[in-house]
């Protein structure tokens, strides 16, 4: 396969999909305390209403509306008071006309009863009888049953990414086990002669192992496991070794650089000597990240990602994560905001460009700042605070426009 016929994004996309459309990840149950961030594998359905009764939304008397019409502080209604709910017990009196009932918030709402007048203004001339000085209107300061959840109902979808609000909701539905997809297994290969681990001496001409560290915290993000990590020499048989062994514990391989086209850039080579399609794809016009490699081998998926930092995550970002939501059916939301521009950025003609940028708010106005140096550079990614997309047809993006940054 010639490294310079590129292909866009979204063929590369289409065809790691095509290619592993038999991919899947196993359902596993776990204890909700373990859940977050894990996707969910089916739907959760209610067997109950939430709230299961009426309930209070404040502090007040629970009456029937229409007593307190015209209510005013100059001509205040007033109304009988018949008692009080206790919180978590059922009332034990139903609200007649010109009644009242003390209930708490989160207390049950006493039959008869249709709207929960504040505390704040009523006024108890004695125990029996209180003073009404607001109208309220039906329902209000009510949450009924079946408001937020009704039986029956969907709460939560598969594909959901568990966060700490979805685990509430299924504290609420009574639910402490789910069933979610296993952790997507990763193992991470760095390769180059000149590439070290973070606790060995750094000599002169050598560069400290960076990409396995960014690599990993975006894998961890993303819900996966790194089950292996290794750095290996550019060395045909040593790297085929390691893949190999990669293949045989994981789902995914990383190997990070020597996807390019040189001497010793053996990463094609490797992936295309074990059974399997080989190479699918080899180079993406995308910037930066356009030696990237996609392969299969032992029916796993083999990434070969630049060895340039911000490459190497603009491609896991781009076609690693897609891949993994997309096979957990988890829905992807990028969080954005809208931005004007205020320095002109330049394209790659015939490429998808991610521009990182840096923002900052003005007399309520945001701006972006592109944030322009090398690939290689890590500071690049850790100084900005999102990135904006040039689409191939583009020759840029000027000072003054608006563009959607995407957040980091």
């Amino acid at each position: 396969m010639e490294f310079f016929n590129l292909i866009a994004v979204e063929e590369a996309k289409d065809r790691l999909m095509d290619t592993f459309h038999g991919f899947h990840l196993e359902k596993e149950e776990v204890h909700i305390l373990e859940s977050t961030n894990r996707v969910l594998a089916e739907d959760i359905v209610s067997d109950i209403d939430v709230p299961e009764f009426n309930r209070s939304t404040v502090d007040g008397y629970a009456i029937r509306s229409q007593d307190s019409y015209g209510a005013s502080e100059s001509v205040p209604s007033l109304l009988k008071i018949i008692g009080k709910v206790e919180i978590g017990k059922v009332p034990a009196k139903k609200i007649g006309a010109g009644e009242a009932m003390y209930v708490p918030t989160g207390g049950m709402i006493p039959e008869g009863a249709d709207g929960v007048v504040m505390i704040e203004y009523t006024e108890k001339l004695d125990e029996e009888e209180l003073m009404v000085y607001k109208s309220i209107s039906d329902h209000e300061n009510v949450t009924y049953k079946g408001d937020d959840i009704k039986e029956g109902e969907v709460a939560l979808r598969r594909g959901r990414i568990l966060t700490p609000e979805a685990v509430g909701v299924l504290a609420a539905l009574g639910i402490s086990k789910v069933k979610v997809y296993e952790k997507p297994k990763f193992y991470i290969i760095s390769t180059g002669d000149e590439v070290v681990a973070i606790d060995e001496k750094l000599e002169l001409g050598k560069i400290r192992d960076i990409n396995t560290y960014t690599l990993y915290s975006l894998i961890t993000r993303l819900g996966g496991q790194v089950v292996g990590k290794a750095i290996v020499k550019d060395d045909y048989d040593l790297l085929r070794d390691e893949v190999e062994k990669a293949l045989d514990m994981t789902h995914i391989v990383l190997i990070s650089g020597g996807s390019s086209v040189g001497n010793r850039d053996y990463t094609a080579k490797v992936i295309n000597s074990f059974d399997g399609k080989g190479v699918f794809v080899h180079g993406i016009a995308i910037k930066p990240g356009k030696p990237t490699i996609i392969g299969e081998g032992k029916g796993k998926v083999i990434f070969g990602l630049p060895g340039h930092p911000v490459s190497s995550i603009v491609v896991f970002k781009t076609l690693v994560e897609a891949f993994v939501r997309r096979k957990m059916g988890a829905k992807e939301y990028l969080p954005s905001t809208r931005a004007l521009l205020d320095f002109n950025c330049p394209s790659a003609p015939g490429r998808k460009t991610y521009q990182l940028v840096n923002l900052r708010e003005v007399d309520g106005i945001v701006y972006a700042t592109p944030s322009f140096g090398k690939s290689g550079m890590i500071t690049l990614l850790s100084n900005a605070d999102g990135y904006i997309v040039l689409e191939p047809h583009e020759e840029g993006a000027y000072k003054g426009e608006e563009r959607e940054v995407y957040l980091l």
